[in-house]
């Protein structure tokens, strides 16, 4: 007997940015809609196709070159890549959704990067819906909003910003790039800012975050474009949320050549509850090398146990006898499954540089953090981290060199695990993550907002499942 074919509800392509931390919430998301029975094929970049990890969740993959097939990191300028993109990526993109033309269940959507705001003119050529997917934070999306409009002036000098929907931000709390503390901060801030060409003609703006994590700032943003602004978060696989859609499912997506994690997890679990501090600072941007000593060193000093993600192009920055001076009490490794360690019950507290899936992957797995901003949103991150949300504390740093010392880092370290402001911090952390399962479970916000965006979609539909 031959098995009866899977009928969808409607088929929507999804084109993420090349890079893991762009890649890893579309997938989740994309995982989501089939949960939901949509149809989802997902367009990587041949420069980002050996980040994919196969498995069984039913994603049509499309390798296609966006024109740095060498990766966007090689293409010289973020200028050059977007040139590419749009000239090579789009052409083939194009090709893509016209072979599907004629199938039976032919493109209703693009879900795309909002950093790809032309994919939207794509869409429109074949007379169908686009929704622009944002990874960052809603704040972040709205403090350049701001700038887009001209309603707050590059670069800023005011020592304090007062926006609509935000609390009062320091000049420090911004996203690095609008107060020029980086050599490309231009050129940067210029590809940001494209996002909102033509935002208000898209039909969604998807964002990776959830009604009662930025209720004031998704109002706000949600009156400037009506109807379209939704919270479709914590973009993270069903298993760590609640054992719900897809309860085996553990898998964010990333390949990159894992080596075995066994070792780190047989580890953590001799580690008593809340015992163990985790140090990673992300896929992309490294640490300078008197920083990361200063971290050893104040981990030394906090004599807690630890695993610390150095990459291997970094490693150069630790000295082997300073690795030798902390190795008896963690694990330096280039690489573990970072959401299973943030679940692990021996983790009490998490060393991040506060990218925003670090940050809503940890505030949803009830894990305190320590913030070590060093770049772009990272900064408005750990500022809502530590003042609005009350999970975690922001280092200092040194005024002269930007340096977080030794002193400052072990300090912090016993805030977040020890007496009464490690105890209130748990406590919220706690709250969020309740609050994020809530969002995420069936009936909850970011749920009840999929459940829309899929109604539109069958609306357009002429999928017909009985």
């Amino acid at each position: 007997m031959e098995k009866e074919e899977e009928c969808w509800r409607a088929h929507v392509l999804c084109i993420p940015f090349p890079a893991q931390g762009h890649i890893n919430p579309m997938l989740s998301f994309s995982k989501r809609l089939i949960s939901k029975g949509v149809m989802v094929t997902l367009a990587i970049p041949l420069s980002a196709i050996k980040s994919i990890e196969a498995d069984d969740s039913k994603i049509s993959i499309l390798p296609f070159s966006d024109g740095s097939d060498a990766g966007f990191m090689r293409a010289g300028t973020i200028d050059a890549f977007i040139e590419g993109f749009n000239t090579v990526g789009l052409k083939n993109l194009s090709q893509i959704i016209e072979t599907h033309q004629n199938s039976k269940y032919p493109f209703k959507c693009l879900v795309y990067n909002s950093l790809f705001p032309l994919v939207l003119d794509l869409a429109r050529q074949f007379g169908i819906l686009g929704a622009a997917f944002c990874t960052q934070m809603c704040a972040v999306h709205a403090i350049h909003y701001h700038v887009y409009q001209g309603q707050l002036s590059y670069p800023v000098q005011e020592s304090t910003v007062s926006l609509p929907g935000l609390p009062l931000l320091d000049k420090h709390d911004l996203p690095t790039s609008l107060t020029k503390e980086e050599p490309d901060s231009e050129s940067y801030l210029r590809f940001v800012l494209n996002q909102f060409l033509n935002i208000e003609e898209a039909d969604w703006l998807l964002l990776n975050t959830f009604d009662k994590l930025e209720d004031e700032v998704l109002h706000w943003m949600g009156n400037r474009l009506p109807g379209k602004v939704i919270g479709i978060g914590p973009t993270l696989p069903s298993i760590y949320i609640n054992n719900g859609v897809q309860d085996t499912d553990n898998n964010n997506g990333s390949n990159a050549s894992k080596p075995d994690s066994s070792l780190v997890i047989e580890w953590l679990n001799t580690k008593e509850r809340g015992s163990v501090v985790y140090i990673s600072f992300g896929s992309v941007f490294g640490t300078g090398e008197e920083q990361m000593q200063e971290l050893a060193w104040g981990l030394k000093s906090s004599n807690k146990y630890f695993i610390w993600v150095i990459r291997a192009a970094e490693e150069h920055k630790l000295p082997s006898k300073l690795k030798e001076e902390i190795s008896d009490k963690g694990m330096i490794v280039q690489w573990c499954p970072q959401l299973e360690v943030l679940a692990h019950k021996a983790v009490g507290c998490f060393i991040t540089h506060c990218g925003w899936n670090s940050t809503i992957e940890a505030l949803s797995l009830g894990v305190p953090m320590v913030g070590i901003p060093l770049i772009i949103d990272q900064t408005t991150n750990s500022k809502f981290v530590e003042d609005v949300w009350k999970i975690g504390v922001r280092v200092k740093v040194d005024d002269e060199n930007k340096i977080a010392k030794r002193e400052e880092i072990e300090n912090c370290i016993n805030d977040v695990m020890y007496g009464d402001k490690g105890e209130k911090l748990k406590r919220n952390a706690a709250k969020w993550k309740e609050l994020a399962k809530k969002a995420f479970s069936d009936g909850g916000s970011s749920d009840r907002n999929i459940e829309k965006f899929i109604a539109r979609l069958i609306s357009e539909c002429e999928c017909e499942c009985e």
